[in-house]
């Protein structure tokens, strides 16, 4: 008789930790991982190749911190914008093969199309955050206006063209590298009030570190 009640004692303790464990499991709010699209603008005008070695490698490290979910596109700037990677930020061997070979010096252009840039660049966002990911623009170059008018970016249309991006995702984030710290001034003014503390990551070329460490957790990661 002992050795039953003894056994009905431990079912009842046993049912009651089962029911306990599967009601705190239920009240478990697991993170819902969000995939990440990184949209790149590498300047590769002739004002900013002193830089671009080491931007290049800053480019690969932040790919690295990617998720192999995450996705990529990379636009070189120089005259013209145009796309010279897409895909996994993963795919290492590639990345390196396609800075190498499309951001040499050009002789032949003149300027920075960072206006034609942006534009393309918030264009990529809208259609990846439609596709379910966090768009992010990342913007590595010192900033400098050159050739093109049409080109160039407008600061004061920026504001408004960064806020219709944000108005399609929230979590829309921009970081801007290795600028001269007057013209990541000049971009915390203009963008700040519209992206706020922890969607603008501004680094200068002694802060990249903790730049992309704050990036990283804008985006989720």
């Amino acid at each position: 008789m002992n050795n039953t009640i003894k056994i009905i004692i431990f079912a009842i303790i046993l049912l009651i930790a089962i029911g306990l464990g599967i009601f705190g499991l239920s009240q478990l709010k697991v993170d819902e991982f969000r995939k990440a699209a990184v949209i790149f603008l590498v300047d590769s005008s002739a004002s900013n190749q002193k830089d671009l070695a080491a931007q290049k490698m800053i480019i690969r490290q932040l790919c690295s911190m990617l998720d192999p979910e995450d996705h990529i596109k990379m636009l070189r700037v120089s005259e013209d914008a145009y796309i010279i990677y897409e895909g996994s930020p993963q795919s290492g061997s590639d990345i390196r093969k396609a800075m190498e070979k499309f951001t040499q010096l050009d002789s032949k252009e003149y300027g920075t199309a960072y206006g034609l840039g942006l534009d393309k660049a918030f264009d990529h966002a809208i259609n990846m955050s439609n596709e379910g990911y966090i768009p992010a623009v990342v913007i590595i170059g010192d900033l400098e206006n050159e050739g093109d008018i049409n080109k160039q970016i407008d600061w004061e249309a920026l504001p408004s063209e960064v806020s219709n991006v944000r108005n399609k995702n929230e979590e829309f984030s921009m970081m801007f590298l290795y600028a001269s710290p007057k013209k990541l001034d000049t971009v915390k003014e203009v963008l700040g009030p519209v992206l706020g503390e922890n969607n603008l990551i501004l680094g200068n070329e002694v802060t990249t570190s903790k730049s992309l460490r704050k990036f990283l957790h804008a985006i989720g990661r």
